[in-house]
């Protein structure tokens, strides 16, 4: 049922594994070729917050990002995360 919903892998990487272009790339680069494979998926969750929520996922750690762009319920829970915290620092305090 859902194997049309296939990641989004950038071109680059079409014979290597995500995880070893990453392992070749600068740390500039290795920023850009996650958020890459990691905006579209954002993208669908959320589509006003993509942007956001993707820089706020890349400051993880490189191991959670790729866990994240593999494992599409642990990315689901923490856009989820994410969305609370932009919600909350939106929220005017009320205390």
């Amino acid at each position: 049922p859902a194997a049309a919903a296939a990641p989004a892998a950038p071109a680059p990487a079409a014979g290597l594994g995500l995880a070893q272009v990453l392992a070749n790339s600068t740390p500039d680069h290795q920023r850009m070729i996650l958020g890459e494979a990691l905006y579209p998926q954002v993208e669908e969750l959320q589509p006003a917050n993509a942007g956001k929520i993707t820089g706020m996922l890349l400051e993880m750690d490189q191991s959670e990002v790729l866990h994240l762009i593999e494992a599409p319920d642990a990315l689901r829970a923490k856009v989820d995360e994410a969305m609370a915290v932009l919600q909350q620092a939106a929220a005017p305090e009320s205390a």
